[in-house]
């Protein structure tokens, strides 16, 4: 079972939709919501260190394939994030968080890139480096920590892994509380104790190959990830560690305004493809609303750029996989559904659309559509492979809320919070300093005020400026009827 970050978050993106129909599709929360939890729970997530395997070979999520691979849990990360700010569901704010941990204290370089993978492989073969006898836990570990831990991984039961255990958690916190006869916060602190001593003890063991590898369209969707992360669970770290990528990539893949794909031991090399220009374009769009950066505005207008002038399949609409410079092949490819990664045509449609609507720019909004258009009779005969692409339709029809805010300091940034806190996929919200100048295309129309003030659209139609906190929290809560409108 691999998992499918994309149909994750269309069942989000669906049900939030609904949420104010007189019937809203609860059971598409529930079908997210149970998978994201069963995934959480199981072996496919390091119980321990947090980061997702790459697929489990068996129907339980149970045992995986050791392999951890930067692009799941980049995708993955934004999932559990934005399901934990409209369920309030701490595991998935736990995941989200361990998930982002892992990102940061194993994959990122000193210089700010993110690496490939982790190997499946260690000394002693695959998944040696995680898996555990009992012997060695009951050494490791207290009285009361065993009976706990035993429990919550399912010790107490027959091996799962050639004769060994790998965690997986077979009981919840308030059944183990109840034999225990204490309390869910006890049963709580006794594990985390627990995980931390064999963390301690897996540490001295032969650690898995990294694949050191930087690849740009893998490191555009963590810097998208973690950006969304950042903003659903006010992380501002996150963000951080996501700028310092976006300047890996510009300093290091970013040459005479084209991109390379990959970059290993100080040289990079390799034309991109349309998922390099397509993924940073849009994580750059997502990190612009963690924090603003004018330079990061102008890099996602270049990428927007190259895409239609060397992507672009004119006769046809859509983006072809290769550029129109790129070495010749026998067919150039022009893919639409998804795969391992998101497909870099839907990302495309999404990149140019919410930049297009920012800016006001309509041969953006005019190329997002034709490949719409492209992509219908695919999207039609088979919807589960198109997620990504549903959810760019999704936000041309209905359409995207666009939400400037300008001011400074500490308003600015209550104003941002404010407009931010709730799950809605469907809205772009950018503060902007008051002393940011030369914004370009429609930005330049959306000029500071005296005090903190919000330009409100919804597609190409704005309100009056919003002037205050109170009256833009207002503007933003969905009303009955609205929501489904268009």
């Amino acid at each position: 079972r691999f998992p499918h970050a994309p149909a994750l978050e269309r069942l989000l993106r669906h049900w939030r939709q609904s949420a104010l129909d007189e019937e809203p599709d609860v059971q598409a929360l529930f079908m997210a919501a149970l998978t994201l939890r069963r995934m959480a729970e199981g072996g496919i997530n390091d119980q321990l260190a947090g980061g997702f395997c790459r697929y489990s070979v068996d129907d339980y999520w149970m045992i995986p394939h050791f392999e951890k691979m930067l692009y799941d849990n980049a995708l993955l990360l934004p999932v559990y994030a934005q399901a934990a700010q409209a369920t309030g569901e701490q595991l998935f704010r736990q995941t989200a968080e361990r998930t982002a941990d892992w990102m940061l204290d194993e994959m990122q370089s000193p210089e700010g890139g993110f690496y490939a993978a982790l190997d499946a492989d260690s000394e002693g073969g695959e998944g040696s480096y995680y898996i555990w006898t009992r012997d060695e836990v009951r050494e490791l570990l207290n009285s009361d920590e065993y009976s706990v831990f035993e429990k919550r991984y399912g010790l107490d039961r027959p091996a799962n892994f050639e004769g060994q255990w790998h965690l997986h958690v077979f009981k919840d916190m308030e059944e183990i509380a109840a034999s225990e006869q204490i309390d869910t916060h006890g049963v709580s602190t006794l594990l985390a104790t627990a995980q931390e001593k064999l963390l301690l003890a897996r540490a001295q063991r032969s650690r898995p190959g990294l694949d050191d590898k930087v690849l740009t369209a893998w490191n555009a969707l963590a810097i998208a990830g973690l950006a969304v992360a950042a903003v659903a669970l006010q992380k501002p770290a996150w963000a951080d560690a996501a700028t310092r990528a976006v300047d890996f990539l510009r300093n290091h893949c970013w040459h005479s305004g084209r991109l390379l794909a990959s970059w290993r031991e100080g040289r990079a090399r390799y034309a991109a493809y349309l998922d390099d220009y397509a993924f940073l374009g849009l994580a750059l769009t997502r990190l612009l609303e963690a924090r603003w950066r004018a330079s990061d505005l102008a890099l996602a207008i270049d990428l927007a750029e190259v895409i239609l002038r060397h992507f672009a399949d004119h006769e046809n609409g859509a983006f072809f996989f290769t550029s129109d410079d790129h070495e010749d092949l026998i067919h150039r490819p022009k893919p639409f559904s998804d795969d391992a990664t998101p497909s870099g045509n839907a990302v495309a449609t999404q990149f140019l659309s919410r930049l297009g609507h920012l800016l006001g720019e309509t041969r953006y909004i005019e190329a997002a559509e034709r490949t719409l258009a492209a992509a219908g009779h695919a999207m039609q005969n088979m919807p589960s492979a198109h997620c990504s692409f549903i959810n760019a339709l999704e936000e041309h029809l209905a359409p995207l809320e666009v939400l400037v805010i300008r001011g400074a300091g500490e308003d600015l940034e209550r104003w941002r919070k404010a407009a931010q806190a709730a799950y809605t996929p469907a809205r772009m919200v950018l503060a902007i300093p008051a002393d940011a100048r030369g914004l370009p295309g429609a930005l330049a129309d959306r000029r500071p005020g005296n005090s903190t003030l919000a330009y409100y659209c919804t597609g190409m139609t704005c309100r009056t400026p919003i002037t205050r906190l109170e009256d833009l929290t207002r503007a933003l809560m969905p009303r009955q009827g609205e929501e489904n409108a268009s």
